[in-house]
């Protein structure tokens, strides 16, 4: 083994039995060519993983590591550089090992891919990386057809397709519906935006028929590599991890979030050569808590013992069609003073491609809590962020709904109030409320269904007609929903009532609505 080589704690014995010992240079690809010249130098101190150990390269850029049958050894991108990508934009930064190939499935995995080579090498090209940048979030793709593939293409790539000013994309799992086929139309739409494009795996990206955890990522894995790795950018260490057991250990049925052993160990490895004053941003699909037993325990409370001695985290994951803000606190386990975020962003394909078809013929799609189909901008500077949430479709000012009646007769008591949706609200948000040039009043958060969602599901049920597309999901209690009164005393005539939001970042929200007072007969 090379002087200077850096290997990671708890790396096992290259002699165990069925792992080969893989080795080569991650270097600085200055002809662009994707082969390692005698003039490329190597680049020290970068991490190369099998997924579960991670060593450090040395001061040429050589590295070495034990890899199992059925492993994928990757390089985590540093900082300053970039990987190749491939006809897709996905970036390419590692190397599959399955010298007999994946199982027989359903959902083709892996080809085989014969003995390992004597050399893997990854190639990065030196570019300038600022600190301050911006990532585009996708939740849930999840089209079960290829007619939903293209609802998919049409109401939401075509939107950010070109987009300037952003440095990558994600998307946090489910990028298909079951069918496994669809990896690759789905692939091709994301291709469009123009971005390098990180995928996470979801429940309904699996090999549903094999036993074992291990192999339900087969196809995954062959069109997308690893489900779990890291990568750099700026001060930002993104962590991507395959948080879905299968099958459910506790009986064999189903799902259940959580992390296996390998899985926690590449966590754990990973953080060491990691600088404690850098933003970790982890991304997974299933939430890190649910009503109900949604995620192993044990397995966040790891997940938080790991992080904490890291000031600056954030937590991303998708998977219930809904959007909301979850703090972490000691009391949860969580280790620090300051609360951990967890962002469980809204999803692309919304109410899963459900409600009215628009004027392009695409659901609306409104989720459940009310927040419209769309997708997360998450600025970075430094190890700091912020977030934004886009409705497909809409002004990058439309952050709320606003529910009021449309007509009051004057003097006459109503139990009606102003509902304000805030689809990037949590508690400790202010929401305040003002009719025309009155005062300014504090709204009250409540947690109940969306009125206006409401009013759009059930139009299904009193229709005398058919109505094109399908009926929405029943709702769900809202996360961000705010109440106020309407106040006494109106004058007939047209009000205008003013909303002001302002959401954890300290960005400064607004909306309007009216109301109209008239005489009564």
């Amino acid at each position: 083994m090379k002087t200077g080589l850096i290997l990671a704690l708890g790396l096992t014995s290259l002699t165990a039995f069925s792992q080969e010992l893989a080795k080569g240079y991650v270097y600085h690809d200055v002809n662009g060519n994707g082969k390692k010249q005698r003039r490329e130098a190597g680049l020290s101190g970068v991490s190369v993983s099998n997924g579960q150990e991670v060593v450090q390269t040395d001061e040429k850029g050589y590295y070495e590591i034990g890899l199992k049958d059925g492993q994928l050894l990757f390089v985590i991108k540093p900082t300053g550089y970039t990987v190749p990508l491939d006809s897709l934009n996905k970036p390419q930064f590692y190397y599959i090992h399955k010298p007999s190939g994946s199982p027989e499935l359903k959902f083709a995995g892996s080809a085989p891919t014969g003995e390992l080579p004597k050399e893997i090498n990854f190639a990065m090209t030196a570019v300038e990386e600022a600190d301050d940048f911006t990532a585009l979030i996708f939740g849930d793709p999840q089209p079960y057809t290829l007619e939903e593939v293209d609802f998919f293409d049409r109401g939401i790539v075509s939107e950010v397709e070109g987009i300037q000013d952003v440095a990558f994309g994600l998307s946090l799992g489910d990028l298909v519906g079951d069918d496994l086929s669809l990896f690759t139309p789905y692939a091709k739409a994301v291709a469009k935006v123009g971005l390098p494009w990180y995928n996470v795996m979801g429940n309904h990206d699996q090999n549903y028929d094999v036993e074992n955890d291990e192999f339900a990522d087969e196809a995954f894995e062959a069109h997308f590599g690893p489900s779990a790795y890291a990568y750099n950018v700026g001060k930002v260490h993104f962590i991507v991890i395959d948080d879905i057991l299968w099958p459910d250990p506790r009986d064999q049925q189903g799902y259940w979030g959580g992390l296996r052993a390998d899985q926690m160990d590449f966590f754990k490895n990973d953080l060491k050569f990691v600088p404690k004053d850098h933003l970790i941003v982890i991304s997974m699909h299933i939430p890190l808590a649910e009503e109900g037993d949604s995620f192993r325990d044990e397995d966040r409370q790891e997940l938080f013992d790991l992080l904490a001695d890291f000031p600056n985290t954030l937590s991303l994951s998708a998977h219930t069609h809904l959007q909301k803000q979850d703090l972490f606190y000691k009391k949860d386990g969580w280790r620090q003073d300051k609360p951990h975020h967890h962002y469980n962003v809204g999803t692309t394909s919304g109410d899963w491609y459900k409600g009215t078809l628009d004027e392009k013929g695409i659901p609306v799609s409104t989720m459940r809590d009310g927040t419209p189909k769309g997708y997360a901008l998450i600025h970075f500077e430094g190890n700091q962020y912020k977030i934004r949430y886009q409705v497909a479709g809409k002004s990058s000012d439309y952050q709320m709904e606003i529910f009021a009646p449309k007509v009051l007769e004057k003097d006459k008591r109503t139990t009606a109030g102003i509902f304000v949706n805030f689809f990037m609200g949590s508690e400790g948000d202010e929401v305040l409320i003002k009719v025309d040039d009155g005062e300014w009043k504090k709204a009250t958060k409540v947690e109940d269904y969306d009125p206006a969602y409401l009013v759009d599901l059930y139009q299904w049920d009193v229709t005398e007609e058919l109505i094109d597309g399908r009926r929405p999901s029943n709702p769900a209690a809202s996360k961000h929903l705010w109440r106020g009164g309407i106040p006494a005393g109106l004058e007939a005539g047209e009000h205008v009532i003013h909303i002001q939001a302002t959401d954890r970042f300290g960005q400064l929200h607004t909306g309007k609505t009216t109301l109209r007072i008239v005489e009564g007969k």
